[in-house]
């Protein structure tokens, strides 16, 4: 029951992360570019500040789940007499959301504190540069987040 409940959270929150980065990267951020920049900074600080909370606690969610659900299965191959090697599949998967996370705390712990500083500032061209910044981690972000869910999907072994 307890790694059924972890796999439902550890797909859950993949599906907030991947479908929120979606969202912003193809919806929101071409939507607001014909705003005026005091307002499009304002706009999207304030929606990646919420965005990015929610990130937060699905990025750490599905990185212990994961952590949890390897470490199970290892403990069972283990227990049985079993020698356990992680499949190509789970290997690249567990070093892309590693790789992951550690983008998403750059782009929540530095880049993201710029922006707040540029819009506090009013210092608009400062705020474009740092939200330029996201939208290019952002987009690296969603293209390994893509490659992990191919590779998940379709259960390479190579």
């Amino acid at each position: 029951m307890i790694y059924m409940t972890l796999k439902t959270l550890h797909v859950l929150s993949i599906i907030v992360w991947i479908g929120g980065m979606v969202f912003a990267h193809f919806f929101l951020r071409p939507a607001v570019a014909q705003l005026e920049p005091p307002v499009r900074l304002r706009l999207m600080r304030d929606v990646l500040g919420r965005f990015f909370q929610a990130v937060l606690v699905a990025s750490l969610l599905a990185l212990v789940s994961g952590v949890w659900m390897l470490g199970r299965a290892a403990k069972q191959v283990v227990q049985a007499g079993g020698s356990f090697e992680m499949p190509l599949a789970w290997t690249i998967m567990a070093v892309l959301g590693v790789a992951m996370v550690a983008i998403f705390m750059h782009i929540r712990f530095a880049l993201y504190k710029r922006l707040e500083r540029a819009v506090a500032a009013s210092d608009w061209a400062t705020g474009a540069a740092a939200l330029a910044q996201i939208r290019n981690w952002v987009a690296i972000n969603l293209g390994l987040g893509s490659l992990v869910l191919i590779v998940t999907l379709m259960r390479w072994t190579v």
